[in-house]
């Protein structure tokens, strides 16, 4: 679903960091040979506590799936999978954790039923049912209130 083979993609992901709360922590993405990269610095300052990156994705890409599945190594820490739809405000997702080892490649698994809706952390039981075909974007959070540095990387992100 996603290559990290051609460095000109790197210019779809974006960075949503918790200075747009007030905080100060810095989140970014880039590529490095084939992978996809988030890293950057988690502060805890003026309130912050979160770092994201994510992408915009053709509506339907992922309609007969049943989740996703990501190939990655990360740093020991618990970060979420995010995802949108055309369907619910941008300020919503919908998002499953997922824990990492400090530096082994893990095979992550994520099914459909396991995303619930969030709004700046806190569940949106209103929310309409997560539909496949109709999301838009995806993405990768950090929040575990730790600060410091963190990185995940990630060779293979795909429908399953």
């Amino acid at each position: 679903m996603t290559s990290f083979l051609d460095p000109a993609q790197s210019d779809h992901w974006h960075a949503v960091n918790d200075g747009v709360m007030g905080g100060v922590s810095a989140g970014a993405f880039h590529f490095d040979d084939g992978i996809g990269v988030f890293s950057g610095e988690l502060s805890l300052e003026h309130g912050g506590g979160f770092a994201s990156v994510r992408r915009a994705v053709s509506p339907g890409v992922l309609a007969d799936s049943g989740g996703i599945a990501i190939r990655v190594r990360g740093d020991g820490r618990r970060y979420q999978c995010r995802v949108g739809t055309e369907e619910t405000a941008p300020d919503i997702s919908y998002a499953t954790d997922f824990d990492t080892i400090d530096g082994q490649w893990l095979d992550v698994h994520m099914a459909w039923q396991e995303f619930e809706a969030v709004r700046r952390g806190h569940a949106v039981p209103n929310a309409p049912h997560l539909s496949p075909e109709r999301i838009n974007r995806l993405g990768f959070l950090l929040a575990d209130r730790r600060a410091g540095p963190f990185c995940l990387e990630i060779a293979s992100i795909r429908a399953a």
